[in-house]
């Protein structure tokens, strides 16, 4: 693509990952400290609320981190973590399955990353693009966000130990007005981290309330192994997540594409889509086989990148390395622990509302027709049957809400005649 020169004029571009872990500089390693706290929140967030180890959440974003750069060759200066898109299927299906069956989904969901990584490779990007157009993944995306919706609104509002209801709306609404007035009004780095000042501002509201309870802080260990789990094997369960995927795979295509921009290189040429496909897919799949949620490249951090020029892929070396060392801290976990529910509920409300914006988002920019008659069919099958948690069951065979009308939107696009 001509809009990406064909070297970058910045020298640690030119640097090899491995070179410049082994060339030791302490400013590289505050710098990667400094990523990973930019995706802190984030990362954090997402395994807290679909009931998985923050720790173990950890620990695989650093891991898969590694495994994408080993992947690329340490050519992209990118951090991976905890995947939104997939809060509402973790969610609903330890509900239904319980976490080791969950996890073999999750697992299976980063081979359909290997999949479309293999038909990139032989047929090239425009071949995703036919199969997954904005009409189809804007809406599950919206879907994936509009699910959520009352488990946010029950979060910011539901009483509690000690305190009531009125207290919990009030809580809940201070951390949602502190994250919008950051994402506002922030500037420079500030702005990046919107939801890491809501948990802050609402968690120092809430200690003077007594909300919070240090106990399991006072007891948990310094140093502590993550509580790892292992996957066992459920074809519902598999059936349930792995059409999610299709969200994040597309919203991936998209990071790839931002960081391009940040950096003046073509990503998707060198070392290609098909190669930050598979990193993703390993880093997910890894990453389910000891109990932790789905990893995606963080936009967090991309924008991290483009205010601090830092450009250096190795820095992210570094930031994996601290997110592997702070994995170990007992008292880390159960300080994320003490966040009362009203807190993360209030963040909540404005993060899946995001989520929902940004599926809108997409339809709108590719200037799709919704009320020309194949979209609007198209688009309203895949948000009714999603929101409406339509399901079909034949004996071990489950499938419902987010995958089915994720499937169905990609074979009514598939199959319905286009003028």
């Amino acid at each position: 693509m001509s809009e990406f020169p064909e070297h970058s004029p910045n020298p640690d571009l030119q640097s090899s990952t491995v070179s410049t872990v082994y060339n030791f500089r302490f400013k590289d390693i505050l710098l990667g400290a400094q990523m990973l706290f930019v995706a802190f929140g984030a990362l954090v967030l997402v395994p807290i609320l679909a009931g998985v180890n923050p720790n173990v959440a950890l620990f695989t974003s650093g891991v898969g981190t590694l495994c994408f750069q080993l992947v690329t060759g340490g050519k992209i200066p990118v951090y991976l973590a905890s995947s939104f898109a997939f809060i509402a299927p973790i969610t609903l299906s330890v509900q239904k399955y319980g976490l080791p069956a969950t996890l073999s989904g999750l697992a299976a969901a980063g081979i359909v990353y290997l999949i479309l990584s293999l038909i990139i490779f032989w047929r090239g990007s425009g071949m995703i693009t036919r199969i997954l157009p904005p009409i189809v993944t804007g809406p599950v995306i919206m879907v994936i966000g509009l699910s959520l919706a009352s488990t946010a609104v029950k979060m910011a509002s539901e009483a509690g130990e000690g305190y009531s209801e009125g207290m919990a709306i009030s809580v809940a609404m201070i951390s949602l007005l502190a994250t919008m007035l950051t994402a506002i009004l922030g500037r420079g780095f500030l702005r990046l981290i919107p939801i890491l000042m809501g948990i802050g501002v609402g968690y120092l509201v809430t200690l003077p309330l007594g909300m919070v309870d240090f106990t399991l802080v006072s007891q948990a260990p310094w140093f502590q192994i993550p509580e790892f789990t292992r996957p066992s094997f459920s074809l519902p369960a598999i059936l349930f997540i792995v059409p999610v995927a299709i969200a994040p795979a597309i919203e991936h295509i998209g990071d790839v594409l931002a960081i391009s921009s940040v950096t003046g290189n073509n990503y998707l040429q060198e070392p290609g889509l098909h190669r930050t496909l598979l990193g993703d897919g390993l880093a997910t799949t890894l990453a389910a086989f000891v109990g932790g949620p789905p990893n995606t490249t963080y936009s967090e951090v991309t924008g991290a990148v483009a205010l601090t020029k830092t450009f250096n892929p190795a820095i992210m070396t570094w930031a994996a390395i601290i997110a592997i060392l702070l994995s170990f801290l007992g008292k880390l976990e159960a300080l994320l622990k003490t966040i009362p529910v009203p807190v993360m509920g209030g963040i909540l409300i404005i993060l899946f509302g995001t989520i929902v914006v940004i599926g809108m988002n997409s339809i709108v920019r590719s200037s799709a027709d919704l009320l020309e008659s194949r979209n609007l069919v198209i688009v309203a099958v895949i948000l009714m049957l999603g929101v409406g948690g339509m399901s079909v069951n034949a004996g071990g065979f489950a499938l419902e809400g987010i995958g089915l009308s994720s499937i169905l939107g990609v074979l009514l696009n598939g199959l319905l005649p286009d003028k």
